[in-house]
């Protein structure tokens, strides 16, 4: 008796977390604008449950009031919204743009494993040949997607790493905002890191600051951000 009674119990708490988890919908927009971001992560703090945003800077996770959820893409400075209730949501976010006083804490911070804290997207992701719902379910597309944003991620943070203040300041005669402005127009891609050497870094900046210096003044300001290629 006393082992139904347990499992009468365990049922009624399964289903009363069912109930207090919906499915929450929202958009994401660059602040003060009309512009929709796509490929923007989205994770609940308290469940861990994780999505990303659609090509139309939608997207839809499972949650619940009194959650808090948190939203992060690479040039857009991190959001956090606490639920009060389930109504579709609109959220904007801040362009980011350079400190050249932040410190690098890359050396003492832990690094980020998305294949452990998200084995279930890794697991989600990959295509079975014998099962179908592996290659069209909409938790398997939604996975794959999130696997690339995680290696996407990973590129970034190289790149961060890599090409610094510090480290380009060292080279060219920039200051302040202009040191800012040609870390962004001038920034290397992460194939371009991974196949060159220190001594072809320092040819590659060098002769970036000639191409920047030849630049009109009005031509060496933050081009806006263009929108986000679709991971599908």
């Amino acid at each position: 008796m006393s082992r139904i009674y347990t499992l009468i119990l365990a049922l009624l708490f399964v289903s009363s977390l069912a109930v207090a988890q919906q499915t929450l919908k929202g958009t994401v927009y660059e602040n003060g604008t009309t512009i929709r971001i796509n490929n923007v992560f989205v994770r609940d703090d308290n469940n861990k449950q994780v999505t990303i945003t659609d090509k139309n800077g939608q997207f839809e996770i499972r949650t619940a009031t009194g959650h808090l959820l948190i939203f992060n893409s690479p040039g857009y400075v991190p959001d956090t919204v606490y639920l009060i209730d389930m109504k579709p949501k609109k959220i904007m976010m801040v362009v980011k743009t350079i400190n050249l006083n932040q410190v690098n804490v890359t050396a003492t911070r832990t690094e980020f494993n998305p294949r452990v804290e998200y084995k279930q997207v890794y697991e989600k992701s990959k295509v079975y040949v014998f099962s179908p719902s592996t290659w069209f379910s909409r938790d398997a597309k939604n996975a794959r997607r999130l696997k690339k944003y995680f290696q996407k991620d990973a590129e970034e943070r190289h790149i961060d790493a890599v090409f610094t203040p510090v480290y380009v300041g060292s080279i060219v005669p920039l200051k302040g905002q202009e040191l800012s402005n040609f870390i962004s127009l001038y920034r290397p891609t992460y194939k371009f890191i991974r196949s060159n050497n220190s001594e072809s870094m320092v040819a590659y900046i060098n002769d970036s600051y000639k191409k920047y210096m030849a630049l009109p003044p009005d031509k060496r300001q933050l081009p806006a951000l263009a929108p986000a290629p679709d991971l599908q």
